[in-house]
C-alpha cells in the first residue's frame, strides 16, 4: 500500500506543476516520477545499511533519469524536478516539503567538509535552472534560487538570490504561492548596478562641465580687470 500511495503522490505532484501535462500516464514517462521511485526505494536501503545495493538501485535510477540522487539525502513531501537532467543531490542534503528543483541544479559540497557536508533546503523553496548550492548551510522557506546562480552561504526565508558568488536581492515578509513558479522575472543586481554607476557618471560629468563654466567665467573676469588696468 505504501508503494502505490507513494506513486499516487508523486502523480499528483507532477500534474500540479507541471502544465505540459495531458494526463496521468504521461506521468510514467517523467525523468522526475522515475528517479522519486528509485530514490525511495534506495533510501530504504540505505537506511538499513545495505548501502552497495543502495548505490546499485540508484545509479540504475542516474542511467535511466540523468538525475543522481544519493540514498542517504533525506527529502520531504512534494518534491519536484522538472527538466531533470543534470540535477546531483548529495548524501547529507535535507530538502523540506514543497520544494521544486529545475534542469542542472547541484546541491553539493564544497569538498573540504566532514559530516554534514550538503545544504538544508526548508519548505516551499525553488531553485532555477542550473543553479549550484555547495556547502552545509540552509537555504530558508519560502526562498527563490534565480537560474545560473552559486550559492556559497546561508540564505534567509522568504529570499531572492541571483548572481555569482549569489547574493540576497530581495526580501519578503510573507511566502510565495505554491503556482508562482516564475524562474525568469527576477531582480538583476548586475543591470542595477550598472544604472547606478550610469547616475552617478552623469552626476560627476554635469558637475564637471559646471566647474568648468566657472573656470571659464572667472578668467573671463580676470583678463576684464587686467585690461582696464
Amino acid at each position: 500500500m505504501g508503494l502505490i500511495k507513494n506513486i499516487k503522490e508523486e502523480i499528483q505532484i507532477i500534474r500540479e506543476r507541471d502544465p505540459a501535462i495531458h494526463s496521468s500516464m504521461e506521468v510514467f514517462l517523467y525523468p522526475s516520477f522515475k528517479a522519486m521511485l528509485h530514490y525511495r526505494l534506495a533510501h530504504k536501503l540505505y537506511l538499513r545499511k545495505r548501502y552497495f545495493w543502495a548505490r546499485w538501485v540508484s545509479q540504475r535510477g542516474v542511467r535511466k533519469t540523468g538525475i543522481e540522487i544519493h540514498p542517504g539525502a533525506l527529502i520531504g513531501k512534494g518534491f519536484f524536478i522538472d527538466h531533470g537532467n543534470g540535477v546531483i543531490i548529495g548524501e547529507t542534503t535535507i530538502i523540506g516539503n514543497n520544494v521544486t528543483l529545475y534542469q542542472g541544479v547541484t546541491l553539493g559540497g564544497t569538498g573540504k567538509e566532514q559530516g554534514k557536508r550538503h545544504p538544508t533546503v526548508e519548505d516551499n523553496v525553488m531553485i532555477s535552472a542550473g543553479a549550484k548550492v555547495l556547502g552545509s548551510f540552509t537555504i530558508g522557506a519560502n526562498s527563490k534560487i534565480g537560474a545560473g546562480s552559486v550559492v556559497l552561504e546561508e540564505v534567509p526565508p522568504n529570499s531572492t538570490v541571483v548572481g555569482v558568488p549569489g547574493r540576497v536581492v530581495k526580501r519578503e515578509n510573507q511566502s510565495f504561492p505554491r503556482d508562482d513558479m516564475d524562474q525568469c522575472n527576477l531582480p538583476d543586481p548586475v543591470l542595477e548596478d550598472i544604472c547606478n554607476l550610469q547616475r552617478a557618471n552623469s552626476v560627476l560629468t554635469n558637475r564637471l562641465l559646471d566647474l568648468e563654466e566657472e573656470i571659464r567665467l572667472l578668467k573671463k573676469e580676470q583678463k576684464k580687470e587686467c585690461d582696464t588696468e
